[in-house]
């Protein structure tokens, strides 16, 4: 009889859920999402008995965004109320940036997207290609936008990032002409979805919410309680 079995009985390995609320022009995701990757990884040196599952959930910040999107830089120049104030606001967020490993390159984005098809895209691979990590799609989706640049709105744009990404391209080429047309594009609501006021939201084992880009650290600290095996930090 070996440790997953007793009695001749599989044992269910333990585990602890994170649901992830995001949207993909939010940076204090793309910051959160990173952070949590580290707290996963750190996570499982401290309780490698525990499974972790990470759920994706799309959530749209700016749904009224036209489809085409608008010019980046204006918009934000309106949203905070001069050249001046975006500008520091930057400082903050690159300084966020940096700590969690990641350079952002404002200077490159030319469009504020509609994220629509974006989420689209990666509910559509999850329902469609079984056993699919979404994970790395949405790593390079937000790394795309906020380090290269591109337009994450374009279909052909999301082509190549799907392509790169393994989905198959056939289906993918099917999926982004129904995006298109305006067909096929629902994003899936998520059980959490009403408790949800910004991003990037996360819910662990359905009980703990930490709302903002928090630190590795604190995540940990968040599933340990979750687990309540605290005695391992």
């Amino acid at each position: 009889m070996n440790d997953a079995t007793t009695q001749g009985n599989p044992v269910e390995m333990a585990s602890v859920a994170v649901d992830v609320h995001f949207d993909f022009v939010c940076l204090w995701c793309l910051i959160g999402k990173r952070n949590l990757d580290a707290a996963v990884d750190r996570f499982a040196s401290l309780c490698p008995e525990v499974s972790v599952k990470v759920r994706w959930h799309s959530h749209q910040l700016l749904p009224e965004v036209p489809v085409g999107g608008v010019p980046y830089q204006a918009f934000y120049v309106a949203r905070l109320g001069s050249a001046n104030a975006v500008a520091a606001r930057r400082v903050q967020v690159q300084e966020a940036a940096r700590t969690a490993g990641l350079q952002l390159a404002f200077d490159r984005i030319e469009v504020m997207p509609n994220t629509r098809a974006a989420h689209s895209l990666v509910s559509w691979a999850v329902s469609t290609s079984p056993g699919f990590q979404p994970a790395p799609l949405i790593d390079r989706l937000f790394t795309g936008y906020f380090m290269d640049g591109e337009d994450i709105g374009d279909p052909d744009v999301l082509q190549r990032i799907g392509l790169a990404c393994g989905l198959d391209a056939a289906g993918l080429a099917e999926h982004l002409a129904a995006s298109r047309r305006g067909d096929n594009m629902e994003i899936p609501r998520s059980p959490q979805a009403d408790d949800v006021r910004g991003v990037p939201h996360f819910v662990i084992n359905s009980a703990l919410s930490l709302s903002g880009a928090y630190s590795p650290g604190a995540i940990v600290d968040a599933m340990l309680r979750s687990t309540g095996d605290q005695e391992n930090r």
